[in-house]
């Protein structure tokens, strides 16, 4: 496909004429490599086992579900189906559970069951859509028409950065693929790493990286300090503003534009707010402020928001499901069997500590302090049946994984039952 030049005030950019980003044929409009792997796989009809039917739904049909209902408040939709409420407590376990199922199979007789749904849980990793409608809001301000939204593509799409020291120091890995070697490379970041904007967000959402977290969420700062600057500047006038401006502004700023995006959608800051960067050398420059919390309500609003193409406006709304959409390995509550056929929008995140003077055995994702995990998803299955669901455990001593895949399987079950 060859690339459309959009003009960007002080710069010149050969830009991709965007359109979509996360799905398997998205590469020639994204430059996500790792999607030129698995599309060249798909091309030469090599199996592969790592991702199931699901994963190969195409950039058109990715559409949001709740358009029609778009000028209702997110609250107004979630108003408790009894019946549908029976039938969600029958089957959610007991103990430090707490989850929000919207059926939005059908936009004009939604179906919407609660539990404990406004228990306060650390979010860990799914903090980092957050991150990303961050990026996505300051795009928009500095290219607000929606005849824009190709600007703000083509330039995060080929703005290249490095991680710097912002991107080091987690061990989750990210894919690097080579296209001349075809060769494809797991390892962590390092600061040399170079990548766009974003496939640095690609690498935060899909592998769920948290130094690729702190690098969008350093240039969403950014875009917000520069404005339509920020296209020029470069790596050591990025350096010189964290380093010449007061770190209780940083501070500020940094809090202000994580979490602003999220009271517009009228989340409350109990509901939902994020108070502190994924990786600590972040905190070089920027501190943090307010602590972290989430709630299934907090974050059920949010998806429901995106679903009504209300998160900044239809266009992000439409990217972010886009990027949220599953095309790497699923894990915990998107790993159950009855999602193999379905598109799911995912993200995935925990947080636990171990007491290893009370248990020296205690391992990793089965905490005995505490030992959060969260999921939230969007379900599109072939039938046309589609739902959110929003699920936040707290259960020690026990990695959840395999209790979240059981209850994904119960509540699909729930919603798409099986013609006998």
């Amino acid at each position: 496909m060859k690339t459309k030049l959009i003009i960007i005030p002080a710069i010149l950019i050969s830009a991709l004429f965007l359109m979509s980003l996360y799905p398997i044929d998205g590469y020639d409009r994204t430059g996500i490599k790792r999607l030129y792997r698995l599309q060249k796989m798909e091309m030469d009809s090599i199996d592969n086992k790592r991702i199931p039917d699901g994963a190969y739904k195409k950039l058109a049909d990715i559409k949001l579900n709740l358009l029609s209902r778009r000028r209702d408040s997110a609250s107004a939709l979630l108003i408790e189906d009894p019946e549908f409420s029976r039938a969600v407590q029958r089957i959610t376990p007991g103990g430090a559970y707490s989850l929000a199922i919207l059926d939005m199979s059908n936009p004009d007789s939604l179906k919407y069951a609660d539990h404990r749904e406004n228990v306060g849980y650390q979010p860990g990793s799914v903090g980092k859509i957050a991150v990303l409608a961050a990026l996505f809001t300051e795009l928009h301000k500095v290219y607000p028409d929606s005849a824009d939204f190709d600007l703000r593509m083509g330039l995060i799409c080929n703005k290249r950065v490095k991680a710097r020291y912002w991107g080091t120091g987690d061990h989750h890995t990210i894919p690097i693929y080579d296209i001349e070697k075809d060769k494809l490379t797991k390892r962590q970041v390092v600061a040399s790493d170079e990548f766009s904007v974003i496939e640095w967000a690609d690498h935060m959402v899909s592998v769920s990286n948290n130094g690729a977290a702190s690098v969008v969420w350093r240039e969403a700062m950014l875009i917000s300090h520069f404005g339509k600057k920020y296209a020029d500047i470069t790596e050591e006038e990025a350096e010189a503003y964290f380093k010449d401006t007061p770190r209780d502004s940083l501070t500020d700023r940094a809090n202000r534009i994580v979490n602003d995006p999220l009271r517009k959608l009228g989340i409350s800051s109990d509901e939902w707010r994020l108070g502190s960067f994924f990786t600590g050398a972040a905190n070089k420059y920027v501190g943090d402020k307010g602590g972290s919390t989430g709630t299934p309500i907090g974050l059920m609003k949010f998806l429901v928001s995106l679903e009504q193409g209300n998160v900044i406006d239809e266009q992000s709304s439409l990217e972010m499901k886009r990027l949220l959409y599953m095309t790497d390995r699923r894990i915990r509550y998107a790993r159950a069997p009855q999602l193999d056929d379905a598109a799911v929008y995912f993200k995935s995140g925990s947080f636990y500590k171990c007491d290893r003077v009370k248990n020296p055995d205690c391992s990793a994702y089965a905490g005995n302090v505490y030992n959060y995990m969260n999921s939230v998803i969007i379900v599109e299955q072939p039938n046309g049946k589609k739902y959110i669901c929003c699920l936040m455990t707290n259960v020690l001593n026990k990695n959840s994984a395999g209790a979240h895949m059981y209850l994904a399987s119960s509540i699909d079950k729930l919603i798409n039952p099986k013609e006998s």
